[in-house]
C-alpha cells in the first residue's frame, strides 16, 4: 500500500467495503456497503470530478486557465472543485435551490463560483440548473462543460474503477448490486463491468418517488407527472444518455419517509454516516432481498457522507418541517 502521494487526487478510489450487521439482523442475506464518501471529497463523483477533466485535458477541450461549468446537486461540482483546486482551474457550478447550505458553503470554500436555481424547473426550462449551465458555458470563452448526465467518459469512469474494485474486493461473491441514479454514470458503468464477469449479477436501480426512471423502466415512458422530492442526487426528470436501462435488472421506488429514517438508522445502528441517497439505495436494497428465498450477498453503494445534510436529515425541525418523523 502507498504511503506517501504527490497530491489528494493519488487517494481516490479504492474505497472499503464492509459488512453490513445491525441494520437486518434477521435477515437470511448477507448485506455489504461500498463507502464512496470515504474517497477525499467525500463521494463517489470525485471519481469522475478526476476522470472528466484528465480526459477533456488530453482531448483539448481544457486549457491551462480555462473554466470548469456543471450543472450539479452538490457532489459532481464537490469533485470537480477538488481536482480544479489542484489543478488550477476556475470553476461555476449551477444548483437547484433544494441543494443544502452544507454542500453550496464547500464549494465556495474551494473557490468556486455558485449558482442557484429554482428546483422545480422542468429540464428544458432556460431557467433550470441545466440549461442555465449550457447557457454559460455558451457565453463563456475557455470554458468546458462537464455535461455529467451525458458526457459517455462518466459510465466508464466506474466501468474502470468502481466495478473492477468491487468484484475484486468481493471476491466474485456477489448476488446483487444496488444504487441509485442521478446521471446513471454508477450503475451503468460498475453494472455493466459486474455483468460481464457474473450475468447472473442483478443490478438494481433505487429511484425516489416523483422520478421518471420507475416508470422508463417499466411502462417505457412516464406514467406520472414528476413531483418535487427531498432526497437530493438521485431520480430524473428525463433520461440522460448515461442511464442504460438494459443493463438494470429491477427499479424500485423509495419514498422520502423510508429514504431519510433509514439513513439515521444506519448512522445509529452501523456507525457510518451516510447521505439520503445511501439511505434510499439501503431501502431498496431491504425491500429486494425480501423477495429473495435463497441467501444472497447484496451489495449497496453509499454515494456521500452525512455531513453534507446536518441541516437536513439530521436536524429534528427540519424533518418534522417536511413531515419525515
Amino acid at each position: 500500500m502507498k504511503r506517501i502521494h504527490e497530491s489528494i487526487l493519488e487517494t481516490i478510489g479504492w474505497t472499503p467495503i464492509v459488512r453490513l450487521k445491525r441494520i437486518a439482523p434477521d435477515s437470511i442475506h448477507q448485506y455489504w456497503a461500498k463507502l464512496e464518501f470515504m474517497n477525499p471529497g467525500g463521494s463517489v463523483k470525485d471519481r469522475i470530478g478526476l476522470h472528466l477533466i484528465v480526459q477533456a485535458e488530453k482531448r483539448g477541450q481544457l486549457k491551462p486557465g480555462g473554466t470548469i461549468i456543471e450543472a450539479t446537486s452538490g457532489n459532481t461540482g464537490l469533485g470537480l472543485a477538488m481536482v480544479s483546486a489542484v489543478k488550477g482551474y476556475c470553476c461555476i457550478f449551477v444548483m437547484p435551490d433544494k441543494v443544502s447550505e452544507e454542500k453550496q458553503a464547500l464549494l465556495r470554500a474551494y473557490g468556486a463560483q455558485v449558482v442557484i436555481t429554482p428546483s422545480a424547473l422542468s429540464p428544458e426550462d432556460p431557467g433550470s440548473y441545466q440549461s442555465t449551465a449550457l447557457r454559460l458555458h455558451q457565453e463563456i470563452p475557455n470554458s468546458f462543460y462537464a455535461d455529467q448526465f451525458h458526457n459517455a467518459d462518466n459510465p466508464l469512469t466506474h466501468y474502470q474503477t468502481t466495478g473492477p474494485e468491487i468484484w475484486e474486493q468481493m471476491g466474485g461473491k456477489l448476488d446483487a448490486f444496488v444504487a441509485g441514479a442521478g446521471t446513471g454514470g454508477t450503475l451503468s458503468g460498475a453494472g455493466k463491468f459486474l455483468k460481464e464477469k457474473k450475468p447472473t449479477i442483478k443490478n438494481v436501480l433505487a429511484d425516489p418517488m416523483g422520478s421518471i426512471l420507475f416508470d422508463l423502466f417499466y411502462q417505457g415512458r412516464p406514467v406520472d407527472p414528476t413531483k418535487p422530492y427531498k432526497v437530493e442526487g438521485v431520480g430524473q426528470a428525463m433520461l440522460p444518455m448515461n442511464i442504460h436501462l438494459d443493463w438494470y435488472d429491477e427499479v424500485l421506488h423509495v419514498n422520502d419517509r423510508d429514504a431519510f429514517q433509514l439513513t439515521r438508522k444506519i448512522v445509529s445502528s452501523e456507525g457510518i454516516c451516510v447521505g439520503p441517497s445511501g439511505g434510499m439505495a439501503m431501502a431498496a436494497a431491504l425491500e429486494y432481498g425480501q423477495r429473495l428465498s435463497k441467501p444472497a450477498n447484496i451489495l449497496v453503494l453509499f454515494p456521500d457522507t452525512g455531513r453534507g445534510y446536518l441541516s437536513k436529515v439530521f436536524n429534528d425541525q427540519w424533518m418534522r418541517e417536511n413531515e419525515l418523523l
